[in-house]
């Protein structure tokens, strides 16, 4: 399956204002202000594409110089996180960083197209989209690896548990 474009991430010199414009003029819903590492974030969507306001706090995490307002990068949701990094690199991308813990709700292996271009992909999706993976576990793992797990892990509990209960 292609990935699906989900992100689109905007560096904002006022985050609040900026936020309460996109909610007014465009009705996108919005998530709490969040302190991250690097950077202020609030998330809005239109339910499928979600649009990340950015106040970064140095170029520390952003990549560019002072005074930048603009779109910083994109992200992609796809299925096999590992097959699609394969994939970017035999196609000329490079990996960046990846921001947060894969576990982590907003966890992004960040990589630059052959221009330096900026660009992310997940699993799990992103707040307020349709896609969103709720309560997503392994986030390296394909999806139909993770369901597969699952099936097997329930199959193997069931005869622990009724041992359990017998002594």
């Amino acid at each position: 399956m292609a990935a699906r474009i989900r992100h689109i991430a905007l560096w904002v010199k006022d985050i609040d204002a900026t936020a309460d414009f996109y909610e007014k003029a465009l009705g996108l819903k919005r998530t709490k202000k969040h302190e991250g590492k690097t950077a202020w974030s609030i998330y809005m969507s239109d339910g499928e594409v979600n649009l990340a306001l950015l106040q970064y706090k140095s170029e520390v995490g952003s990549g560019v110089a002072p005074g930048y307002v603009g779109i910083h990068h994109f992200g992609f949701q796809c299925d096999d996180l590992p097959a699609q990094q394969k994939q970017i690199e035999k196609a000329g991308g490079q990996f960046f960083f990846d921001l947060g813990d894969p576990e982590d709700e907003g966890f992004e292996r960040k990589f630059k197209d052959p221009d330096g271009i900026v660009f992310d992909i997940n699993w799990k999706g992103w707040q307020l989209t349709k896609d969103k993976v709720k309560n997503a576990k392994g986030g390296l793992r394909p999806v139909k690896q993770a369901a597969a797990k699952k099936k097997v892990a329930k199959k193997t509990s069931k005869p622990m548990a009724k041992a359990r209960k017998k002594k």
